[in-house]
């Protein structure tokens, strides 16, 4: 616990002063956690990002955390993000028949789906942060998950007796994730007494907050699986105590997108 703690302090202590700040530091940050959540994700499957697949994916990832401001640069090219993600698939099926199926079609559909699950996630990251009023929303969702998880794990722990999903997460109970979520209605409604979030209602928020509550805790669960299948107990071991960048920001690759699909869309 002391090891946690004082991770979570340091790390806290790098990361949310980056937060605050935008603009291009917070960019170039969420490039470099997305680049080892990637890294972390494709070595549960022994593939090297130091290869060529891996650098081929790393390069679709840059290509797709590309903030929507400077999606210019690549229509002056000629080509959208759409248009270059096929041609690395097209790189990766290549591939397949330069090393005779040692990198397998497997390994291509695992790599172009670890890319885009790690890169549409950091996107929104950015694309939420870049919002008008993305600091305030980008610290609702941090929220959300944080009280999320911290409600689950204490109302799991002392009311909990149905198992949620025993095969990939045993720990967790059914009566600890709706704890979780009532734990995100009662800090999402008093998140508005302190900060703007630009209007948005109270109806609306009780739903988008038990939306991004429930696909949180999923997001957490298709790591734990993704975890469990390739018989890994940490994605990495970054922050000790806490695991790997992808243990840590797994909730935040569904709240992201959703957030911004739910509310500035």
């Amino acid at each position: 616990m002391k090891q946690r703690i004082i991770t979570a302090i340091v790390a806290a202590a790098v990361f949310l002063p980056i937060v605050l700040y935008g603009n291009m530091p917070f960019i170039i940050l969420t490039y470099l956690l997305a680049t080892i959540a990637l890294f972390e994700t494709l070595k549960m499957r022994n593939q090297r990002i130091l290869s060529i697949p891996g650098m081929i994916s790393i390069a679709l990832l840059w290509i797709f955390l590309l903030p929507s401001q400077y999606n210019k640069v690549l229509e002056d090219m000629g080509f959208s993000k759409i248009e270059l993600a096929l041609l690395a698939v097209l790189l990766f099926l290549t591939y397949t028949v330069v090393t005779k199926n040692r990198f397998t079609f497997d390994d291509v559909a695992f790599a172009t789906l670890a890319t885009l699950y790690v890169g549409i996630g950091f996107y929104y990251f950015i694309e939420t942060r870049n919002h008008d009023q993305g600091l305030a929303f980008v610290f609702y969702a941090l929220f959300i998950i944080w009280t999320t998880d911290s409600g689950a794990y204490f109302i799991g722990r002392a009311i909990g007796k149905k198992k949620l999903w025993p095969d990939i997460s045993p720990n967790k109970t059914i009566e600890g994730a709706l704890g979780g979520v009532v734990c995100a209605l009662i800090v999402a409604v008093l998140f508005t007494f302190f900060v703007d979030l630009g209007g948005v209602s109270i109806p609306k928020l009780f739903i988008v907050t038990a939306i991004l509550s429930v696909f949180g805790q999923i997001g957490d669960l298709v790591e734990s699986a993704l975890k469990r299948h390739y018989a890994v107990k940490d994605s990495g071991q970054l922050l000790p105590g806490h695991g790997g960048i992808l243990d840590r920001f797994d909730s935040l690759l569904f709240v992201l997108p959703l957030l911004h699909f739910l509310v500035f869309v």
